[in-house]
């Protein structure tokens, strides 16, 4: 039952990842600008900027150039940076690892933090300490990402010096970018683990496991915590791709390598194959995100792969 869930689950991202690659081509294609006009020297005839449109495709109909772009990265062919002038598989596979190392650590950091957050909020009977982690949850949920690297930059970087300000040089380096990162993720996971263990204490089996006379630590490590990570690790699940997506600004702020940074450099030369590849990237990243937690919350209840299959 579960692998025909998995197998329908997999199907479903077909027409998922063909809609999602028409709206990248589309919203890539409406830009303002012409990667054309980084490559035009001072003083160019107009039948030199028609000789580099017709060079790299651009002259094609919209439905040709989609078309092209599609049956070439069936083949594993991102196409060539028209600006740069490399292949934009290679661009990628330079910059993800970047991505990758900083999203892991950004991962870890959310959901070690966020759940023992959200688990001493939810069992702790001292009131200044639920109300500091309601506190820290409720700025977490509000405060920009952008902002918070900025304040980190001038906190820890500039004032204190005890953190690079920009680069990947080293585990230092991590540390404030993760920080920026993780900062909302925690703030979600323990708001998340926090009600899904309150619910979760309200339930009949958790009186029967009290009376029985159970340890208090017992009864929430072997039984109240299984019971709630269900909609935990649908959460952690998603932040996958929510993780990658959201490195685009802060990758920039720190100056780091990796796909965000890449991105918004070709945004600003309006170079298109590297423009498409990096967005389809990030695209396949929630996506896949979105399946593992699918996968993740059918195999741990049942009833999720009956409703679905």
């Amino acid at each position: 039952m579960l692998l025909r869930y998995v197998f329908f689950r997999v199907l479903m991202l077909i027409p998922v990842s063909i809609s999602i690659s028409v709206v990248i081509f589309a919203i890539v294609h409406l830009l303002p600008g012409d990667p054309v006009d980084n490559l035009l020297r001072v003083g160019s005839s107009p039948a030199d900027r028609a000789a580099l449109v017709a060079k790299y495709g651009l002259d094609q109909p919209l439905v040709v150039q989609y078309v092209r772009w599609v049956l070439a990265m069936f083949q594993g062919d991102f196409g060539e940076a028209i600006v740069l002038r490399r292949p934009v598989a290679d661009l990628i596979r330079d910059n993800l690892p970047y991505s990758l190392r900083l999203g892991a650590a950004a991962f870890a950091f959310s959901s070690i933090v966020g759940i023992a957050l959200g688990t001493v909020s939810a069992t702790t009977r001292n009131a200044v300490v639920e109300q500091f982690v309601r506190g820290f949850i409720l700025l977490g949920s509000t405060v920009p990402g952008f902002w918070l690297a900025l304040l980190l930059i001038l906190a820890f970087a500039v004032q204190l010096q005890w953190f690079p300000v920009s680069g990947a040089k080293g585990w230092d380096a991590l540390v404030l970018p993760v920080l920026t990162i993780g900062f909302g993720g925690v703030a979600l996971v323990a708001r998340v683990t926090r009600v899904a263990l309150m619910d979760a204490r309200r339930e009949d089996f958790v009186t029967l496991l009290h009376a029985k006379g159970l340890p208090a630590n017992t009864i929430l490590f072997r039984h109240l915590m299984p019971h709630a990570m269900l909609p935990v690790v649908t959460i952690l699940a998603l932040r996958i791709g929510w993780i990658l997506g959201g490195a685009v600004t802060v990758e920039f702020v720190f100056g780091r390598p990796g796909l965000g940074s890449l991105l918004i450099r070709a945004l600003g030369q309006r170079d298109y194959p590297v423009v498409q590849g990096c967005l389809l990237m990030l695209a396949l990243a929630v996506m896949l995100g979105t399946l593992i937690g699918d996968v993740a919350q059918a195999a741990m209840d049942p009833r999720v792969r009956e409703a679905k299959t």
